[in-house]
């Protein structure tokens, strides 16, 4: 049986192939300088179709039963309008034990941190500890409707619609969520912000769900 305790290295090389699959539809490439980007890009994942599409090569921490989890950060991108991005701006540093601790309830696995930091974080043009400051407070401020919380049963509905309810439940205009999807199974919310955080509308290039009809899995 695999074991993550004693094959470390193999978990983190799949950790990272996972993120790769995940983020390879953002893959337009913009001017690589910290601060230089349009707006923000709040990706988050469902993690109970995570759980239920990687098996047993998911996120250990993500995928405990006992956590419950529902939404949960993928990250925080910057992003343009033109639907290009910076990435890798600069030398990433390690991700402190503190800021790993403060984050885990909200993005559940340390090595995607260090990964989002490095890609993402180093071209926000903010340090460590405010980048990951702002994360938390995006998705604390985000609310979710009722229904998409931790529902019990699969719900089923239409991606207009989960939109349409998450922008009137947070005042926000209809086109500042994209909803994602795996064949017909809900997979990410796509949340975008201006650099002050403020909902506002996605600019070109974010791959939306097509779908007339999809499936939300229940939490555990």
């Amino acid at each position: 049986m695999f074991s993550s305790k004693k094959h470390p290295a193999i978990l983190a090389l799949l950790l990272c192939l996972l993120v790769a699959t995940a983020e390879a539809k953002h893959k337009k490439p913009g001017k690589n300088t910290p601060g230089h980007f349009d707006y923000y890009l709040l990706t988050l994942s469902w993690a109970p179709q995570f759980c239920s599409s990687h098996g047993s090569s998911a996120s250990p921490t993500e995928c405990d039963p006992q956590k419950h989890f529902g939404f949960v950060v993928h990250g925080l991108w910057p992003e343009n309008t033109n639907g290009s991005y910076p990435q890798s701006c600069s030398t990433a540093k390690q991700v402190s034990q503190d800021i790993i601790d403060q984050m885990m309830p909200i993005m559940p696995d340390a090595g995607l941190m260090q990964h989002e930091w490095s890609k993402h974080g180093t071209c926000s043009g903010l340090s460590m500890q405010d980048y990951f400051n702002d994360i938390q407070k995006t998705f604390q401020q985000l609310q979710i409707p009722q229904e998409y919380r931790a529902p019990q049963q699969t719900v089923s509905a239409r991606p207009s619609d989960i939109q349409q309810k998450f922008a009137d439940t947070n005042n926000a205009p209809r086109n500042a969520f994209v909803v994602g999807c795996t064949g017909s199974q809900f997979e990410q919310l796509q949340v975008c912000l201006t650099k002050d955080l403020q909902y506002r509308q996605c600019g070109s290039g974010l791959q939306k769900c097509t779908r007339s009809q999809i499936q939300i899995r229940p939490t555990p």
